[in-house]
């Protein structure tokens, strides 16, 4: 079974590029596993049973407790989360080397459910990249999770052009200052973790080209 990863910018059109090149593969034969780290961790999950279960909000209907949506991108005003303490750091980390563990789990079952590919949408990487910008690029905090990452067979970094991101439809919140630390945090790791790079300023179909010729 492959593993292959697209990691980048929030808008550079990972998700585009994954249903693609899924749906592809799916014609081709293949059996197809969809993966997203950040919807996959595990502080995802128990934010997700906090928010379900929480007694505020079944009692009032509004909860009083601050948190985040799935993706643990979002704080309860909607906006995206760009800061954090010294404890959701190191929670963070917590919850990276679990879901490592988790992920190897899946893994197994995967193969034994004889699955072909998974497709990442966001992988480990992106989780180390936001705990990077999170803690002020202190590299060396983060050097042990990420030598547990397992290294896909294929790891493609979409790198776009945070002015281009912010001219299209859909805009993350973030504003253009975050896009350009987070692309030159994505421009230092990509060759770290070896990720290929593919030009994601172009149109969705040369894109996806340029992916295919990787594969």
């Amino acid at each position: 079974m492959k593993i292959i990863t697209i990691s980048g910018l929030d808008g550079s059109g990972k998700s585009t590029q994954i249903e693609i090149l899924k749906n592809e593969l799916e014609r081709n034969g293949s059996k197809v596993f969809y993966f997203h780290a950040i919807e996959f961790s595990l502080a995802a999950k128990i934010n997700n049973f906090k928010n379900k279960y929480c007694l505020i909000c079944r009692l009032l209907g509004k909860c009083k407790v601050k948190k985040t949506d799935s993706r643990l991108h979002r704080n309860d005003n909607g906006k995206s989360v760009t800061k954090a303490n010294f404890l959701q750091i190191f929670l963070r980390k917590i919850f990276l080397r679990l879901d490592l563990i988790r992920f190897k789990k899946l893994i197994q079952r995967l193969e034994k459910g004889g699955f072909d590919y998974i497709l990442s949408d966001r992988y480990f990487y992106d989780t180390v990249i936001n705990i990077e910008y999170l803690s002020g690029n202190k590299k060396d905090a983060i050097n042990r999770a990420s030598a547990k990452i397992l290294k896909p067979h294929l790891s493609i970094y979409l790198q776009t052009d945070p002015e281009l991101i912010m001219s299209r439809d859909r805009v993350p919140d973030q504003g253009l200052q975050y896009l350009i630390d987070k692309k030159n945090i994505y421009d230092k790791f990509s060759s770290i973790f070896e990720m290929k790079i593919v030009n994601g300023n172009g149109n969705v179909n040369d894109i996806h080209q340029e992916i295919k010729i990787l594969l």
